[in-house]
């Protein structure tokens, strides 16, 4: 297993810390923003139901799951 060698400075820390929360920042303003078009009413996001989708690749189709659910059915 890959084992830092030296201890990571205090400013490199703080830096690094600085960009996880700014991107925070700007997701959380984005965010807030769609939050606040969609209650004016002002918006043209349009959301599509994530049950009326057609699974794509790995996905799981909850359709065959629940033909096969049960005690003694083959």
């Amino acid at each position: 297993m890959a084992v830092p060698k030296k201890r990571t400075s205090i400013s490199k820390k703080k830096i690094r810390k600085n960009f996880w929360k700014k991107k925070g920042y700007w997701r959380a303003l984005k965010a807030f923003s769609l939050a606040q078009s969609i209650f004016t009413g002002k918006s043209n996001f349009r959301s599509k139901s994530p049950f009326t989708s057609k699974s794509k690749g790995f996905g799981f189709d909850c359709n065959k799951f629940k033909k096969n659910v049960g005690f003694g059915r083959i």
